[in-house]
């Protein structure tokens, strides 16, 4: 890495350090200085199916297994990674103190709310362009009014689905056998 790369990423950090802005900034700064850089993806269905750790434990192997040289040592967030077929270390509060870990934390937000402002030109009723799928009151709002769409994880426990079984809403056993396969909003019905 070249010295103007070094200073290019001074300011890099765990990304939920960051607004968006300054992600944006740092986003194409890292693809710049790192050697090698690979995103991987998991749909919220899968996500139902497998659960949100052992999903993100997987997507997190996988990259690991496609990015990393093989004498490396991976670096891992807070804790070691049963199945990884490398050396690695744990590292507490890693996108705080490896710039690898907060790259990658980097990396991988922004392309998460790159994906999510896309999605609002399909899903424009759930403000995804200006919440990218957090639980804002606006997106709380959105989904009471509209119900959940493709996108939003069945399994995700948020005040606002809670809210939707309270009126006595759940979700239809042919809507989670059908298997998601459009983007049209879900009507919890």
């Amino acid at each position: 890495m070249t010295p103007r790369q070094v200073r290019s990423l001074r300011d890099l950090n765990d990304s939920k350090a960051h607004d968006a802005e300054a992600r944006e900034y740092l986003y194409p700064r890292v693809l710049r200085a790192a050697a090698r850089v690979t995103v991987t993806s998991r749909c919220a269905q899968g996500i139902d199916a497998r659960g949100l750790h052992v999903t993100n434990l997987a997507a997190l192997r996988d990259c690991l297994e496609r990015v990393a040289p093989p004498d490396a040592i991976c670096l891992v967030d807070g804790f070691n990674l049963k199945g990884l077929e490398r050396p690695q270390q744990a590292v507490i509060e890693g996108d705080a103190r490896s710039a690898a870990i907060a790259a990658a934390s980097v990396i991988a937000k922004v392309t998460r709310d790159r994906y999510m402002h896309s999605a609002a030109d399909e899903l424009p009723d759930w403000h995804f362009q200006t919440n990218v799928g957090y639980s804002t009151p606006e997106h709380r709002e959105a989904i009471a009014v509209h119900g959940i769409s493709v996108l939003h994880r069945r399994s995700f426990q948020s005040v606002a689905y809670q809210q939707l079984e309270m009126d006595g809403d759940a979700v239809p056993v042919e809507l989670l056998e059908s298997g998601f396969d459009t983007l049209e909003p879900q009507r919890l019905s």
